[in-house]
This record gives structure tokens, sequence and C-alpha cells, in this order.
């Protein structure tokens, strides 16, 4: 099964079980410290819209894409004052407007990790000059693969992800290929996993 495919048939049970994450708040409030208030921030790989909910309630214009036909439902009824979008990363994103700001949660850590430069470059074109990009994702553990395919059945039914695991060295690599002046990072754990959280300045 396709990751599209596994995340609209997952969609009602992953939003439950993901409801009371907490570990991404500091990050989040970090990229948004840098940003204009109302800003505008486009939610990349949304998924049902909680942290668009969480943006949209500090007064900023959210603008949230996902492949995800289910989560995109999920979250238009979720957050009806922000904006929600079907659409694929993998795919130039067609927008009129520019954003102050690209939030990007647990998205790259599904992409190869010889495509996430160009994956970066096409989720930040429409970020203004000197807007800001904030990335989290999965930090790699002692003596496990890069990449992998996890078979898991945690709702009672199995299903299977593509995976990347990073470092913070990488990460920082990246925005430096992307034109891109890190302002902050930080590396926070939940449960078993260590998130790597970055925040970047578009180059002028």
């Amino acid at each position: 099964m396709d990751l599209q495919s596994t995340y609209n048939k997952i969609a009602h049970d992953w939003v439950k079980d993901h409801h009371a994450d907490s570990w991404w708040v500091a990050g989040t409030d970090a990229f948004l410290s840098f940003l204009p208030p109302h800003a505008s921030i486009l939610d990349v790989g949304c998924g049902a819209g909680e942290k668009s909910k969480y943006l949209a309630s500090k007064g900023y214009k959210v603008t949230g894409i996902d492949f995800s036909e289910e989560m995109i439902s999920i979250a238009k009824e979720y957050v009806p004052d922000a904006s929600f979008l079907v659409q694929d990363i993998a795919q130039p994103l067609e927008f009129k407007e520019s954003f102050d700001g690209v939030f990007a949660q647990a998205v790259l850590l599904h992409i190869p990790k010889k495509e996430v430069v160009a994956i970066i470059n096409n989720i930040t074109k429409p970020l203004i000059p000197g807007g800001y990009f904030y990335a989290a994702v999965k930090e790699i553990k002692l003596g496990r693969p890069e990449e992998d395919i996890l078979k898991e059945n945690d709702y009672g039914y199995e299903y299977e992800r593509f995976f990347s695991y990073f470092t913070l060295d990488e990460m920082k690599q990246y925005m430096q290929e992307c034109d891109m002046a890190v302002v902050y990072d930080n590396v926070s754990t939940s449960g078993k996993t260590n998130w790597i959280q970055i925040v970047a300045r578009k180059q002028i």
C-alpha cells in the first residue's frame, strides 16, 4: 500500500493516537516568534489539522495541504477558520500568493534522503524572501538504518510506512544546500523518539 492510501486508511485512528502529543510546542513557538503578527503560514503535510488549529489560534492565516483526502476532510471540519487543499508535495505547488512561513512537521521523514533537497526547494518556493521554514524529523538511532519501511498494527490492522531518519548536522546541511540560514534548532524526546526541530530563514 502506498503512503497516501495508508494515511487515508489510518486517518481517524492516527488522529486519536497523536492528539495528546506535545513535543512539538516549543519548536513551533520558536518558529512563530520569528513571524510578524497575523502572518500567512503554509502548513505542509498538515494531516488532520492539529497543528493548523494551533497556528490559527495564535492569530495566523493558515493554509494546509496534504495528499491524504481523508486527512483533509477531517481538517476542514476541525479547523473551519483555515483553508485546506489536497496537494502532493512531490508535485509542483501552484500558489498565486506567497507565505511568510512554511511549516513542515513530520513530513520530510517520509521522503527518501536523495529527494529531500528537491522537496524542500519545492515546498519553500512559495516562501517570501526572508521568510521562515520549520521542519521536524525523527533522529536516527545508533545502529539503525537511515531509511526503513515499518510494518505496524497499532490500530488492530496492518499497515506500513516508509521512514527516513536524520541527524541535526544533516538537517543543517540540507538548509545550507537550499540557501537557508538556520536560526533555531532543538532535539526533544517523546517516548522512544528524538525529534529534531529546525527553523531556517530563506535568504533574500
